[in-house]
């Protein structure tokens, strides 16, 4: 056996099968694994991962990266968590097919529904492209630091097609769904992983218009659906409010059995209908029982917004007070809120805004986030229990928290899946047997949330910090962070430890696993903000053999490519 070119020395391996750990060394070779076990020959380089685990690389099937891979080399920060491959693409939003004429609207539509600045992807975007696979093109002629796949997004298809028409939700006539037909199947044949849309009332434009696919008809949808029968590639990726579940579930079974395709659906526990996901899971595995494929896609931790100074959203952006002292630099901000006279202004004014925007001040949902973050709080750590204990307004705290220190303090406020003030639904969700873990939306919501990180909460909280419930073997984690994602959305030669696969692989020193604090960083075009999350304890990340970063560091390779789907 000729000397390999990197051998990861002493390690547990953790293979992505779900299969108990164990111990054996690993070589690779020309960007795959070439050898497991004992016996391997020194290589040219090795790692020495004693009690450390060596696993797959994450596959990270919901992201919103559709701008960010035009303008950067980093598919930060899920490429600093594991995730060695990345789906964009999703909820019907991206940047192609395009006309010239429409960047505006595309650009309203994903600062809109995706929570990315107007100003970052006027400047970023460098739209050398019109088709999508012009847009794979200039994809492909750069370089990541980690593998990128794409979905075909119906919003951008359905703007191409019928312009205003379109964006305005009208019904689409015949020659227009045989239209955006020909153009979803010219995607998929060009390397494209899926067909994505939207079908929920939060999906929004900047403009405050709907998102265009909201109530797209079944004859619309049904002719994609046909031509990716034809093509033999891809899924499509439904999100909806399930406002009528029987009528929006025989559609995506019938979907399903049209296009002889995987079917996901994103899922989530809500307030309002805390069992309600219930039910649509129960759809999903009938539909699987009856031979066809649909999965939901669910998130390990709650859909949460994030609130603080430096943040989109604070619990007092809708005080009179604060909005005349909004547009003032971070530090100059809190140098005026820290005044004595500012505060009792802003405490003793009341909330001026949307009804959905009065949410910042849940203070029965709303908590310290702290360092480590704590995603499952309990009730008593609330601003709403803290201030009954302290005998103060649960504004007055929540005030003094976000102004202490340097200013840079969050708040935690659960949206979904918290219902129940604990993660006990969520734990149900993602050990469902139609499920696939995602919606961490990378790329995404860049001022209000970081959930990109739930694959090293994953690890973190399920498998070995959780102390309200039971926990899950590293084994099944990472089988569902890897080899699940892959090989739900057609990837066969990644996401598990075998000779012949890619070598896509993390070394994790799984004692020291921590997730940090989120952090606010001006990295974007225009000097863009974003959140930004770390994760302590990734010894090494490999993208095709290549080891991309070490304890958390660029090593500068970007072996990272774009992904083109083939058929069945």
């Amino acid at each position: 056996m000729s000397s390999p070119s990197l051998v990861i020395r002493n390690g547990t391996i953790v293979d992505g099968s779900g299969d108990d750990p164990y111990e054996a060394d690993l070589a690779i070779g020309d960007g795959r694994i070439t050898a497991i076990g004992a016996a391997i020959p020194k290589g040219h380089d090795e790692i020495d991962a004693r009690g450390k685990l060596v696993t797959p690389g994450f596959v990270d099937v919901h992201t919103h990266y559709d701008a960010q891979v035009t303008w950067s080399d980093r598919l930060s920060p899920s490429s600093w968590n594991g995730v060695t491959t990345v789906l964009l693409g999703n909820c019907g939003v991206g940047f192609a097919p395009c006309r010239d004429d429409q960047h505006d609207l595309l650009i309203n539509l994903m600062e809109g529904v995706e929570d990315i600045p107007e100003v970052v992807l006027s400047e970023g975007l460098p739209w050398t492209w019109r088709s999508f696979p012009d847009y794979l093109d200039a994809l492909s002629a750069r370089v990541y630091d980690a593998d990128v796949a794409t979905q075909v997004p119906h919003a951008a298809l359905r703007v191409y097609v019928m312009g205003e028409r379109g964006a305005n939700r009208e019904p689409a006539t015949e020659l227009d769904c045989t239209r955006m037909a020909e153009l979803a199947a010219e995607g998929l044949r060009a390397g494209a992983f899926g067909f994505s849309t939207s079908r929920t009332l939060n999906h929004r434009a900047a403009d405050g218009r709907h998102i265009p696919t909201l109530r797209a008809e079944e004859a619309e949808l049904t002719a994609i659906a046909r031509v990716m029968r034809q093509c033999g590639t891809g899924w499509m990726q439904f999100v909806s409010d399930f406002e009528d579940q029987e009528r929006e579930i025989g559609l995506f079974r019938r979907l399903a059995g049209e296009s002889g395709r995987p079917v996901t659906i994103t899922l989530t526990q809500s307030d309002a209908r805390p069992e309600g996901w219930r039910k649509i899971m129960g759809h999903i595995d009938a539909a699987n029982a009856e031979g066809l494929r649909m999965t939901a896609q669910v998130r390990s931790r709650p859909t949460s917004v994030l609130l603080g100074l430096e943040l989109s959203q604070n619990p007092f952006i809708g005080r009179s007070s604060y909005k005349r002292i909004a547009h003032l630099p971070f530090h100059e901000r809190l140098a005026e809120l820290r005044k004595p006279e500012v505060r009792a202004r802003i405490l003793g004014e009341a909330y001026e805004g949307s009804r959905r925007g009065r949410r910042v001040e849940n203070w029965d949902r709303m908590y310290p986030l702290g360092d480590p973050p704590d995603y499952e709080p309990d009730a008593d750590n609330s601003i709403a229990a803290r201030a009954a204990r302290e005998g103060r307004s649960a504004e007055e705290v929540a005030y003094d928290l976000l102004i202490e220190g340097d200013g840079r303090n969050i708040l935690y406020l659960p949206v979904t899946n918290y219902a129940g003030g604990n993660l006990d639904v969520v734990r149900e969700m993602i050990a469902a047997p139609h499920s696939l873990l995602g919606l961490g939306d990378g790329g995404a919501h860049v001022g209000i949330m970081c959930d990109s990180t739930a694959t090293s909460y994953t690890l973190t909280h399920w498998t070995r910090d959780r102390r309200r419930g039971e926990l899950f073997p590293v084994a099944w984690a990472i089988k569902r962070l890897a080899a699940d994602n892959a090989a739900a959305i057609g990837l066969a030669d990644r996401g598990r430890l075998e000779v012949g696969l890619k070598a896509d692989i993390n070394v994790l020193d799984y004692d020291q696993l921590r997730l940090r604090r989120p952090e606010v960083v001006y990295d974007l075009p225009a000097g863009g903000k974003r959140l930004v999350q770390r994760t302590d304890g990734i010894d090494a990340t490999l993208v095709s053999g290549a080891i991309v970063y070490r304890h958390g560091e660029s090593t500068g390779a970007l072996p990272g490519r774009l992904l083109r789907s083939r058929p069945d």
